[in-house]
C-alpha cells in the first residue's frame, strides 16, 4: 500500500510539471503582452514632402491647390495642428527624424555640402565624379530608425531624397538600415527633376536626360513670354514618376514580413518642374500670370504659380495611386500612413507663398518660412491614418515633433532604445488613448541663417536670432495661443520664462562635433549674458 501511495504522488508531480510546461510554452508563443506580435505589426508608410507649407493642403485650409487624396486621408484618420519639424531645412530634419535626437544633441544640425572635397556645386563635374556628390555623412556607428525596425522583422525601403551621406561613404541608405533605396543620394542633384542619374541601392542608374545644370537661366534677350524658350527645362524622364513607379512595384511584391516604406519625395522643393497636363490644368484655373525669370534661384518658368500647384497635385495623385495599390493588395487595412513635410515653405525659386497663403497664419516670406525657427519655418502639417485603429475624422492639438517618431515606432513595434534620444511616443494620441505623455519643452538650435534658437514651453515660445552673425542678437517671447503669428514680443513681461528658457538651454545644448554647426556665443558661455 505504501508503494502505491508513493507511485501515485510521483505521477501527480510528473503530470503537474508537464501541465506547467505546456502552459509556459503557450504563454511564450501566444501571450506576449509587452510587444506586438510581428505577424500583426502594421506596415508603416512615412511620406515626407519637401518644403510643403503648413497651409498647402485642402484639409489645412488651402483653397487654390487641389489635394483630394490627402484630404480624404485626413478625414479617414487624424490631423495634427501642432506638429513640428526638427529643423527648418532639409538635412538636419532628416537626420533627427532617423535618430530621435533634437538639434541640441544631433550630429547633423544644418545643411553641409562637404565642400572640402572639391567643386561640389559643379553639376557636370559631379555627374562624372560620384566622389563629389552627396552631403556630410553620419557617423559610422549611427543607429537609425530603419536599423531598429529591421531588428523586429521589418523590410525597410527608402524612395526619394537621402541627403545624409555621399555615395562612396559608409553613410548611404543600404548601409544605414535600409534594404532598398531608389532616388537621389544628393540634395544638390535634386535641384532638377530631370537629373542625369538616380541611384538604385549603391549603383548609379543613368537617365536619358541632357545635362542641364540646375539654376541655368534663359539667355540674355530671350523672351520670357514664349513657351518654346523653356522647352529644354523639360527632359525625357521625370524623377518623381520614376520614384513613384518603384514605390508601387515595391508594394506589389509578395512578402511575409511587414514593411517600412520611407517616401522622402523631393516635391514641392524647387525648381518649378511638373507634368504638362497638371500645369495646363492650373494655367486654365489661374489665368494669365507673370513669368519667373530665375532671379531668385533655380530654373525660370513661364507660369510659376500654375507649375507649383501642379507639383503638389501631382504628388497628391501619386499618393492616391499608392493607396489604391495597397487596397488592391489587401494591405490597406493594416497599414499606418503618416504624411508630413520636412520644414516650411521656401521663399526662393519663383515660389509664391503669399499668393497661396502657403503657411496659413504663420507667414511664408523670407524671415518667417523655411530657414527660420518661427512657426512658418518649423510647424508642418501631419496626417496619420490606420483604418480601425486611428480614429477617423479626428483632430489632435497634441504638441509633437518629428524627433518623436523613433519613440512612437518603438511603442508600436516593440524595438528597444538603449541610448539617449529626445522623443516621446505619440502612439497613445494616434490610438485615441488618454495616457499621452507631454513634452516639458521642444528645442531647436540652428546655426545657419544668422544662428538661431527656439524653445517652446507649453503655449509660450522663446526665440533668439542673430547668434552667429554681426547683427545684435534678439530676445523674443510669444504666446502662441494668443499670438500664433509671432508678432507681439512679450519678453519684457515674463522674466521668469527667460530664466526657465536658460535652464532648458543648459540642459538641452551640447557642443556640436562639427565646427560648421557650432555657435560661438553658446560655447563661450556668453549666451545668458546677452
Amino acid at each position: 500500500m505504501d508503494h502505491q501511495v508513493v507511485l501515485i504522488k510521483l505521477l501527480n508531480k510528473i503530470n503537474m510539471r508537464f501541465i506547467k510546461l505546456i502552459c509556459v510554452c503557450f504563454l511564450l508563443t501566444n501571450c506576449n503582452l509587452s510587444k506586438p506580435s510581428i505577424e500583426k505589426s502594421p506596415n508603416i508608410i512615412y511620406i515626407l514632402a519637401d518644403d510643403l507649407g503648413y497651409g498647402e493642403l485642402g484639409s489645412y485650409g488651402q483653397t487654390l491647390i487641389e489635394t483630394p487624396n490627402l484630404d480624404i486621408l485626413a478625414k479617414q484618420g487624424m490631423l495634427f495642428t501642432q506638429h513640428y519639424s526638427s529643423a527648418p531645412v532639409c538635412a538636419p530634419a532628416r537626420y533627427m527624424l532617423m535618430t530621435g535626437q533634437h538639434s541640441g544633441h544631433a550630429y547633423i544640425r544644418g545643411n553641409d555640402e562637404w565642400d572640402e572635397r572639391g567643386d561640389v556645386w559643379n553639376y557636370k563635374a559631379v555627374a562624372k565624379d560620384p566622389g563629389l556628390e552627396g552631403q556630410r555623412p553620419m557617423p559610422k556607428a549611427t543607429v537609425t530608425l530603419a536599423h531598429r525596425l529591421k531588428s523586429v522583422g521589418y523590410t525597410t525601403a527608402i524612395f526619394g531624397k537621402w541627403g545624409l551621406g555621399a555615395p562612396e561613404s559608409h553613410s548611404i541608405p543600404t548601409k544605414m538600415g535600409f534594404d532598398y533605396f531608389y532616388g537621389y543620394n544628393c540634395q544638390r542633384q535634386a535641384h532638377t527633376y530631370y537629373p542625369v542619374h538616380l541611384y538604385e541601392n549603391e549603383h548609379r542608374v543613368p537617365l536619358s536626360n541632357d545635362t542641364i545644370a540646375p539654376h541655368t537661366k534663359l539667355d540674355v534677350g530671350v523672351s520670357l513670354g514664349k513657351r518654346n524658350n523653356y522647352s529644354h527645362y523639360t527632359q525625357n524622364q521625370y524623377a518623381p514618376t520614376l520614384i513613384k513607379n518603384k514605390i508601387l512595384a515595391f508594394v506589389k511584391e509578395e512578402r511575409t514580413r511587414p514593411f517600412f516604406l520611407y517616401w522622402a519625395t523631393p516635391i514641392p522643393h524647387n525648381p518649378l518642374q511638373a507634368p504638362q497636363h497638371w500645369v495646363e490644368y492650373y494655367q486654365e484655373k489661374f489665368g494669365k500670370e507673370a513669368p519667373y525669370d530665375g532671379n531668385k534661384g533655380y530654373f525660370p518658368n513661364q507660369t510659376p504659380r500654375a507649375t507649383y500647384a501642379a507639383m503638389i497635385s501631382f504628388l497628391d495623385e501619386n499618393i492616391g495611386a499608392l493607396i489604391n495599390t495597397l487596397k488592391d493588395k489587401g494591405l490597406y487595412e493594416n497599414t499606418m500612413i503618416i504624411f508630413t513635410s520636412d520644414n516650411g515653405v521656401t521663399y526662393s525659386g519663383g515660389t509664391d507663398g503669399s499668393f497661396f497663403n502657403s503657411s496659413g497664419i504663420f507667414g511664408e516670406n523670407y524671415g518667417k518660412g523655411k530657414g527660420f525657427v518661427y512657426e512658418g519655418g518649423i510647424r508642418v502639417p501631419m496626417i496619420a491614418s490606420w483604418p480601425g485603429k486611428i480614429p477617423s475624422n479626428s483632430i489632435s492639438n497634441h504638441i509633437s515633433a518629428q524627433y518623436d517618431l523613433l519613440a512612437t515606432m518603438s511603442d508600436l513595434t516593440g524595438f528597444s532604445i538603449a541610448e539617449e534620444q529626445d522623443g516621446i511616443s505619440f502612439l497613445p494620441t494616434l490610438l485615441g488613448q488618454s495616457n499621452q505623455k507631454k513634452h516639458d519643452f521642444l528645442y531647436w538650435e540652428f546655426p545657419e541663417y544668422g544662428g538661431q534658437i527656439a524653445i517652446r514651453i507649453d503655449n509660450y515660445k522663446w526665440v533668439r536670432q542673430h547668434l552667429n552673425d554681426s547683427l545684435p542678437s534678439t530676445i523674443e517671447l510669444y504666446n502662441l495661443d494668443q499670438d500664433p503669428e509671432e508678432s507681439n514680443n512679450i519678453a519684457d513681461l515674463h522674466p521668469e520664462l527667460k530664466l526657465r528658457a536658460l535652464e532648458i538651454f543648459s540642459e538641452a545644448h551640447s557642443k556640436s562635433k562639427i565646427k560648421k554647426f557650432q555657435i560661438p556665443i553658446l560655447e563661450k558661455g556668453l549666451f545668458s549674458k546677452n
